[in-house]
């Protein structure tokens, strides 16, 4: 499914946090020493921010810090002591850098929230922060304070519709008509429930039959729509009652009204469709003490957690380079007579975040495996992108190491090696037209029109990243990652010297047994 929302309002929101074009934001958190985290940093170089990890692993903890600093939250609501119990507590510190053009113009402001012996000591800002915790999914019948508004004879004290950008905003995150919704008051405390009016084609209904996560998303939207521009919004567990569809659209949302009320939202989750909307930039994930930036998904972060039974991880830029890694592993394990069951390929959003995961998780003592970095040709030379090697012998006169990271051939794009290796091919190897031909679920009659798409597409293709896409049009409408399939397959086995130069420096973890 792909996103609604324009790469141009990703754009502009990245914009607008550089150009500090916000009255009130929360630039940068710097857990000094918070639970398990020292000297651990945040930035939130997008309005919308995911937070990621295993349970345990500090996402609350980051959400809860990036409360902690405003007057309007509570400290106990996310870091509460129980006597002594929590001593464990002393000289916590958290530091912030926020905009707020009430006390400065132009650039951030610096501001602490520390606990030294027995409270908090907060030097806290103003704005509006609405908590979200995983309560808000919890049916109506098991909420007590709801109690009030159970009975044939209860009436509400008042009635309000659902105003025009909730009713849209519900519309597009359910997928369902909002128009009949309406809230309803107690007159007392401030409580009140939700409600669906009759219409012709079905009866009224309340909260108290609602399903949670359609509950939960009026109540959201309700409020931010009724919250302050430039106001926090903090959500737990995003997911939670949600099917898949209605979280991606939740997130759409939030990176909607993100631009058109300035505000920001920080939440955490468990969910790959949720960070899908996002870019990579806004994704933090967290693990064993750590916090690095880049989109992540579950599968790659069981991976990196050792939540997996595998013999070695395989970690890549993108999607385009996991299929890359899978097909060429399958060719080298098969000619080289190693096992290939057992070595996961997750994609990780990037370059940096793939050697960054990668090294960390080889160098933790609690790994239950290795891992390496498969990146595209052009970080070869770049500065930072340097192998490391990492031992994996048991015994000093072994000896035996390998390099952490491994480069796809080529000094460029690996979409344009490929592509370029295929157009030579076709002109050397007689069979190799035939081959990608049935790679691509096409009769053999239909050779000519596969080389005629590879030549003209190559010539007026201005990005190489599209040209799989492009040709599949040409061919009958395939799927874009049939052709890449189909095209990295034709290559790897037409060109196994390719595929050797990809694997050979890292065949000593390769060949390792379980």
């Amino acid at each position: 499914m792909k996103s609604e929302i324009r790469n141009s309002d990703i754009t502009g929101l990245f914009t607008r946090v550089n150009k500090r074009a916000y009255d009130k934001y929360l630039r940068r958190v710097r857990l000094v020493k918070l639970r398990g985290f020292e000297n651990r940093e945040v930035n939130f170089d997008f309005p919308v921010t995911a937070l990621v990890g295993p349970n345990g692993s500090g996402k609350t903890t980051i959400l809860g810090a990036a409360a902690l600093i405003h007057q309007g939250v509570v400290p106990r609501r996310f870091f509460a002591k129980s006597g002594k119990y929590d001593e464990s507590m002393k000289n916590w510190r958290v530091e912030y850098e926020i905009l707020d053009k009430r006390e400065m113009s132009s650039t951030t402001i610096s501001r602490t929230a520390s606990y030294l012996a027995a409270k908090w000591n907060r030097d806290a800002v103003e704005r509006d922060v609405l908590v979200f915790g995983v309560s808000r999914t919890l049916p109506a019948s098991e909420r007590k304070e709801l109690s009030r508004f159970i009975g044939s004879g209860f009436t509400g004290f008042s009635e309000d519709q659902l105003t025009k950008p909730v009713i849209d905003a519900v519309e597009a995150i359910l997928g369902k008509d909002a128009a009949a919704y309406l809230r309803v008051n107690s007159g007392e405390g401030g409580l009140s429930i939700f409600a669906s009016q009759a219409t012709e084609e079905s009866a009224g209904y309340s909260e108290f039959h609602f399903g949670a996560g359609e509950a939960s998303v009026i109540r959201i939207v309700s409020q931010i729509e009724s919250a302050q521009d430039h106001a926090l919004i903090l959500v737990e567990e995003i997911e939670n009652g949600l099917h898949p569809v209605a979280t991606r659209r939740l997130v759409e949302y939030f990176i909607g009204v993100a631009k058109r009320k300035a505000i920001q939202v920080i939440f955490t989750t468990h969910s790959n469709d949720a960070l899908a909307p996002l870019p990579n930039e806004a994704v933090w994930v967290a693990y064993r003490g750590e916090i690095k930036q880049g989109k992540l998904d579950v599968a790659s972060l069981r991976a990196l957690t050792g939540q997996i039974n595998a013999r070695i991880s395989i970690f890549t830029e993108d999607r385009f380079d996991e299929i890359v890694a899978d097909v060429t592993l399958r060719s080298y394990c098969q000619k080289h007579g190693l096992d290939r069951s057992g070595i996961e390929i997750h994609k990780l959003g990037g370059a940096a975040p793939a050697r960054d995961h990668t090294r960390f998780h080889n160098s933790s003592p609690a790994r239950r495996f290795f891992a390496i970095a498969l990146l595209d040709g052009d970080k070869r030379t770049e500065s930072g992108f340097e192998p490391r090697d990492v031992s994996i012998s048991h015994s000093e006169d072994e000896n035996k190491t390998f390099p952490d990271i491994a480069f796809i051939p080529g000094d460029g794009d690996p979409e344009d090696f490929i592509i370029d290796r295929i157009l030579a091919g076709i002109k050397q190897v007689p069979t190799l037209l035939g081959k990608l031909t049935i790679s691509l679920h096409l009769d053999s009659f239909m050779q000519e029109s596969v080389r005629q798409s590879v030549i003209q597409r190559s010539y007026t293709t201005g990005d190489r990243h599209n040209i799989f896409r492009q040709i599949g049009e040409d061919l009958d409408f395939l799927s874009e990652e049939l052709v890449q399939r189909a095209f990295i397959t034709t290559w790897a086995y037409a060109f196994p010297e390719d595929v050797d130069e990809m694997w050979n420096q890292v065949r000593p973890v390769l060949a390792q047994q379980a």
